[in-house]
């Protein structure tokens, strides 16, 4: 199974092309911190991953998204190789995400003023626009040790001082 899903901000404004048959496609860099903080200098570090959009993808991801905005990617690994223009003799690789769905991700004013909602590509078939329901963001609390966790509120459950008496 070849299966992607990038939560981050784009690094810049997605630029809609046409391909010489009037197919569109959109390129795009995703920035997705990673979990973990660098030891030295306390800092999160960063993947920036290319995504390629195309149809109906394309133009949402063109219309609707700017550089910062948070985006949520779902789609799939694609390698691909060139030759250098200038060197004949020299092959360049590529690892892309060919996008399937796209989403906005975080508070109205910060991913671009569609409560929830994104576009789907299934493939080659029919794209549909489709509109979720408005999501209520979780409290962003502040990464400060990765090694703590936070339960929330346990107030509605109480403790169990014996287990004797479990029923399995």
């Amino acid at each position: 199974m070849n299966k992607v899903i990038l939560v981050g901000r784009l690094t810049a404004d997605p630029e809609l092309r046409q391909t010489q048959s009037g197919v569109s496609s959109c390129r795009f860099t995703v920035a997705v911190d990673r979990r973990f903080t660098d030891k030295n200098t306390g800092e999160r570090q960063a993947d920036f991953i290319t995504c390629i959009a195309w149809r109906q993808s394309a133009e949402f991801v063109s219309r609707y998204f700017s550089k910062g905005k948070m985006i949520l990617v779902e789609g799939s690994l694609r390698n691909n190789n060139y030759q250098d223009r200038n060197h004949p003799d020299v092959t360049h690789y590529t690892t892309d995400v060919q996008v399937d769905n796209v989403e906005f991700v975080g508070s109205k004013g910060e991913s671009g003023g569609n409560n929830g909602g994104g576009y789907q590509n299934n493939g080659y078939q029919n794209n549909n626009y489709q509109s979720a329901p408005a999501q209520q963001a979780a409290p962003q609390q502040p990464a400060a040790n990765n090694d703590s966790m936070s339960y929330g509120n346990m107030s509605d459950f109480e403790e169990i001082l014996s287990d004797g008496d479990v029923p399995f």
